[in-house]
Order: C-alpha cells, then structure tokens, then sequence
C-alpha cells in the first residue's frame, strides 16, 4: 500500500484573525445598497491560493475605478477598522481618493454606510487579505500615501511574528508608492513603535521625515480617534511614523 506523499505546502502566517461578527441591519442595508457602486470585487482569498491568484488576478485600473485620473492623491489605508476617520479625511479632502481595505465585514459595512450619509464619491472599499491586495491587485508606483494605523499589535512575544509591519511588508508597501510617497503608520503600543522604526529604517529606498529614529508629530490628514482621545486623557502614547518613497535615481 503505497503511502499518501507527505503536503510540503504552508499556509502563510496572516497579521489578522477573520471575525465576521454579526452585522446590524444598517450595516447589511449599506451592504446591499451601496457595495455595487463602492465595493471592489477581488479573488477570494480564501477561494484561491496565492499562486493561483497570481495567474488570474489582474491590476486594478484606479483611473477607471475612481472614475478620475488627476485626484491630488491616491491613498490606500490597511486595516480601517469601522471607518470612521477614513470617511472624516474623505469628506475634508475631496480631491484625494481613498482606497480602504478592511476583512472585518461589519466595519465594512458601516464604512459604506457613512460613505453613503456622506455622499462620498472619492471612496472605494475592499473586503479582503491586504498583503495579497498589494501584491496581485495594485499596479506598481500608483499610490501617494499609503495608511496603517493602529494595526493589532499582537503584544504576546510567540504572537510577534504576526503582525504586519515586516521587511517583506514594508519593501512590498515601497513597490507600490509613488516616489516621494508617504507610508504613514501609528500606533499606541511603544514596543510595536520601536520595531516598526527599526524595520522601516533597515528597508532600502525609505527615508524618515522626522530625521533618522524620530518619531512624527500627528499630521493634519489623521483625524483623532474616539480611542486615542481616551487614551490621551489616560495618559497613554500614542506614535506616528512618517517614511517617504526615496525618488529613484
């Protein structure tokens, strides 16, 4: 009886846990409602397998999902948890687009629902794994700034190797900014603050614009959480990262 060939293959360690929770009633209205004319349809990834998505993924066309090509900026933002600020910088800054990515459903949909009371033609939204976004779906060099804000800081030390700030990670956010592009991160975890500075330093073609191992003021674009205005007044850090795509020589 010949013996089943042992499974080489391993699934990749993600930065995320899906949670699909229950979705209120205006979040599934928003869903309905609002997914075809915001929503960004890509391979399921958990329908097909990074090689294979590779073979049938095709970039998207930001021109044509936009239906503009001369915004003042192109900006994508990974993990934008319920919406809240993407929506706010969507309604201060009309000339810029916002792409957000998000693989929690219920914030999906209240993200479509503030698009919606908002009447916000410069969002897009994505229901998917960011890292196989960006690697299968975005064309090279097509993005001003791109935003991680306070991503799951797994604070664990065995859970370390997932979070999303990696080497990898960061070349491939660098392969997808324009040069002179901003890849603008924060978080309230000082440890995950101190790795993303070391990672982002080491990573070629990034330069600080705080100046080497300098945190950044909070810039205009970031609107103040809900979250982070309770932790200011518990007195807890918040950090903002602010490295530029070196122009290529």
């Amino acid at each position: 009886m010949s013996e089943r060939p042992t499974e080489n293959k391993h699934r990749p360690i993600r930065s995320f846990v899906r949670r699909e929770g229950r979705l209120t009633r205006g979040q599934q209205r928003a869903m309905d409602s609002l997914w075809p004319r915001y929503g960004v349809d890509t391979p399921g990834v958990e329908t097909l397998e990074p090689e294979r998505r590779a073979l049938v993924a095709e970039p998207l066309d930001l021109d044509v999902l936009f239906g503009r090509d001369t915004p003042d900026q192109r900006v994508l933002e990974i993990g934008f948890g319920m919406g809240q600020s993407l929506a706010e910088m969507a309604a201060l800054f009309p000339c810029n687009d916002y792409l957000g990515i998000e693989v929690y459903r219920p914030g999906v949909g209240t993200l479509l629902r503030l698009v919606g009371e908002g009447d916000l033609h410069n969002v897009r939204v994505i229901c998917d794994d960011a890292v196989q976004v960006l690697k299968h779906h975005l064309p090279d060099a097509c993005l001003d700034r791109v935003q991680l804000y306070f991503p799951d800081p797994w604070h664990k030390k065995r859970h370390h190797k997932r979070r999303i700030v990696s080497p990898e990670f960061t070349a491939l956010v660098a392969q997808k900014l324009k040069p002179g592009g901003v890849f603008h991160l924060a978080t309230d975890w000082q440890d995950y603050a101190e790795q993303m500075m070391v990672v982002l330093s080491s990573v070629p073609g990034f330069r600080n614009v705080a100046g080497e191992g300098e945190y950044s003021p909070r810039p205009e674009w970031r609107p103040l959480t809900k979250f982070e205005r309770r932790g200011q007044r518990l007195g807890h850090g918040v950090w903002d990262l602010l490295f530029e795509r070196c122009s290529e020589e």
